[in-house]
């Protein structure tokens, strides 16, 4: 699979995952740490019936940045959890994915990388299109706690363009080596907030909920997560960013599909608008270099 593939891909596995989340009656914390740790867990199985091991050399090597990913991976999974416990998903929804600019805007000093008007305007019509899919535009924005939703929201938003850019900066390290340890340290950064926070009833593990949940942990963090490193190693910061919205345009798509939750106009032309600049953006250009 070509880099671009694979992180296509990873995106259209992640954004399925609401589907399945609908179906676990467990704290959104608490599934996030399993997904850490367990996907860990699968990756180093995988890499075992492989007759791979842990690259040490290479880990060693590239250990400060990935430490530092894994954390920040950690630590936005729960800024975004307690942006949903403070404001509407929509307004949450919108404001996390103000990270794709974020890492446009500081490619050409972080990256090197450089900012072409197509796509600046590629992002920003994106970003449009999350305004109409999030469902601001009609339920609106209220104040006091909301504020403080916001801040998380942000807050997640930044977290996430700082994995993005930290994997950047990671050098001749494979996608399982890489993938291992930043979900391991997303996982174990997970474990004080989930035991803070969380409440788990044993009566919530039947069989449907371990099956869904090994899903989300070997699907949707374990290969997604391999191909989503994996694509982006080899991708510029400004691309990675733009194909990152694929993942909520398809997330309202299943939820309009198989949850039976409406998508609307604004819904349908926020999609359109998403999936045409992501499109747009990727178009050749002849004399750039490679991205």
């Amino acid at each position: 699979m070509s880099p671009r593939s694979k992180l296509i891909t990873s995106m259209l596995v992640l954004g399925t995952i609401g589907v399945f989340r609908q179906y676990i009656p467990l704290p959104s914390a608490f599934i996030a740490m399993l997904r850490g740790l367990v996907g860990a867990g699968f990756l180093l199985v995988l890499m075992a019936v492989r007759g791979q091991k842990p690259d040490k050399a290479a880990i060693r090597a590239n250990l400060p940045v990935l430490l530092a990913s894994g954390a920040a991976l950690g630590v936005n999974w729960i800024l975004i959890f307690e942006a949903y416990n403070n404001t509407t998903v929509a307004t949450a929804t919108l404001c996390y994915y103000f990270a794709p600019i974020l890492v446009i805007l500081v490619s050409p000093l972080l990256l090197r990388e450089r900012l072409t008007l197509k796509k600046l305007a590629c992002v920003f019509v994106a970003l449009l299109g999350i305004v109409f899919v999030s469902g601001v535009l009609s339920s609106g924005f209220g104040g006091g706690r909301e504020y403080v939703g916001v801040f998380f929201g942000l807050g997640a938003a930044c977290l996430y363009a700082t994995v993005m850019i930290l994997n950047k900066k990671l050098v001749n390290i494979g996608s399982y080596d890489r993938t291992l340890m930043q979900l391991g340290t997303a996982g174990v950064v997970l474990v004080p907030y989930v035991l803070l926070t969380s409440e788990v009833e044993a009566s919530a593990f039947s069989p449907t909920v371990i099956l869904l949940l090994a899903v989300v942990c070997f699907v949707h963090t374990g290969i997604s997560y391999v191909l989503y490193f994996a694509g982006m190693k080899d991708l510029s910061g400004q691309t990675i960013a733009i194909l990152s919205y694929i993942d909520p345009i398809v997330a309202v798509l299943c939820s309009a599909l198989f949850l039976r939750e409406p998508l609307g106009l604004f819904g349908i032309i926020g999609a359109v608008l998403v999936l045409g600049a992501a499109f747009i953006s990727e178009l050749p250009e002849k004399s750039r270099a490679k991205e």
